[in-house]
């Protein structure tokens, strides 16, 4: 029963993003879905790639760790939670892209990896918003004093800035969070004169705000697997 479960969900989530995109204004390659596979199997990810789903999105670097040996399919990994410092080396050969820089430590440590391993990596910063104090990231004031970081490592490829609105938060406020980071990703593209092409913000409950505030990639979780009947895996 997985499969059919999981490719009528994939149509719903499809139709919403195309709905948002078209709402927005934007064209539907302007956002890519990142299916967030953190509370299912590697079995139930790789059906999820067979359907057609390329880019997938772990939280823990051990789980990341254990789903990409396992999912035998072309995917493109992404790190959307908090990465230790001592799980770099693990985990750079294996994702695209790293949503979750929350300091300048962690930063300074994935360039210099980046340097010994002679190949880039691609990260975005995470920047802390909501209000929320569970919550990680980079103050926005900070974003200013990391731009001689960044230019100091020449393999430290920042492609943009990721952000969450706050738990349960209605339109108008989540909207505001969107916009803002936004604004702040185009203040510091103009402070190191470059693009940043990125922006990951949005999940199940607020995408379709994200796109019509200018996201470029969504993470989406429960509204892909919703009716399986799954338990977290860790």
């Amino acid at each position: 029963m997985t499969v059919p479960v999981l490719r009528r969900n994939l149509e719903v989530v499809a139709a919403a993003l195309a709905d948002a995109c078209a709402r927005a204004g934007r064209s539907r390659a302007s956002v890519r879905l990142v299916a967030v596979t953190k509370y299912v199997s590697a079995e139930v990810a790789q059906q999820l790639v067979e359907l057609g789903v390329t880019d997938l999105g772990e939280s823990r670097p051990q789980e990341l760790w254990r789903k990409a040996a396992a999912v035998t399919a072309p995917v493109r990994w992404h790190l959307v939670g908090h990465l230790q410092r001592n799980k770099i080396d693990r985990t750079l050969p294996l994702v695209d892209l790293v949503h979750s820089v929350d300091s300048e430590r962690l930063l300074t440590a994935l360039a210099a990896a980046a340097a010994a391993r002679g190949q880039p990596v691609r990260v975005l910063l995470e920047v802390h918003l909501s209000g929320e104090t569970a919550k990680q990231g980079f103050e926005a004031t900070e974003l200013p004093n990391l731009v001689e970081t960044i230019q100091r490592w020449p393999g430290l490829h920042v492609q943009g800035l990721m952000t969450m609105a706050a738990l349960g938060a209605d339109e108008p406020t989540a909207r505001r969070t969107f916009a803002r980071l936004r604004g702040l990703r185009d203040e510091l593209a103009a402070r190191l004169g470059q693009p940043l092409p990125e922006l990951s913000m949005g999940m199940t409950q607020d995408f379709a705000w994200a796109i019509g505030e200018g996201a470029t990639l969504v993470r989406i979780g429960s509204a892909l697997f919703e009716g399986l009947g799954v338990e977290p895996t860790a």
